[in-house]
């Protein structure tokens, strides 16, 4: 198995970076797969989750790392279209350096082994990735190292028994042979079939 600090999150921090500047202002109030989010409410917590991940990569911990996301208190702002492709930029240039992987750090409020944070990051940005691709009708294709290492944090924490199934919401039953991406998607909680809903 190819230890995690050989994986680059700049590929798919890319393909997160280029979803979101094909994002039309007209579509910032629609549904996304997360039931709480809106598309506004996917790309403010992608900025947020940038920042934390890039903040526990350099073990800077503090009000960054220290607080989970809440829905609730998103508010996009004005300058996102430049914010997120700066802060994605920094998240992987930060889990570039080998030290980010070792020791603990702290993302979302809770303490975790470095090589778990890394592949947590991986995860958000491949799992929102789709969400952000399919609620606004874009191509979506992601990186595969990052896709292989989100599917098996995934694949771990569904198997972890003290967590009660996904670490989501409940595992979407996806048929083994199906693509890896579905079966990442299904692991998150999330139905790989999701289409917006149609307007009346």
């Amino acid at each position: 198995m190819t230890h995690p600090t050989t994986l680059d999150l700049g590929p798919q921090a890319r393909i997160v970076a280029r979803l979101a500047a094909g994002v039309p202002d007209a579509r910032l109030a629609d549904p996304t797969p997360c039931p709480e989010y809106a598309v506004s409410v996917l790309l403010h917590h992608l900025t947020g989750l940038a920042v934390a991940f890039r903040d526990a990569a350099r073990k800077d911990l503090g009000p960054t790392t220290d607080t989970a996301p809440d829905p609730a208190a998103s508010s996009l702002p004005a300058d996102w279209r430049e914010e997120l492709p700066r802060v994605l930029g920094e998240l992987a240039e930060a889990w570039r350096d080998p030290a980010a992987w070792t020791g603990m750090t702290r993302a979302g409020g809770v303490d975790l082994p470095g090589e778990i944070a890394g592949a947590v990051a991986a995860d958000e940005l491949v799992v929102h990735g789709w969400d952000l691709a399919r609620a606004t009708g874009q191509e979506y294709a992601p990186d595969q190292a990052a896709l292989r290492a989100s599917h098996a944090f995934l694949l771990a924490a569904a198997e972890d028994e003290s967590r009660g199934g996904g670490i989501f919401g409940p595992v979407v039953p996806v048929p083994d042979d199906a693509p890896l991406l579905d079966r990442a998607v299904g692991l998150s909680g999330r139905d790989p079939g999701w289409t917006p809903p149609t307007s009346p």
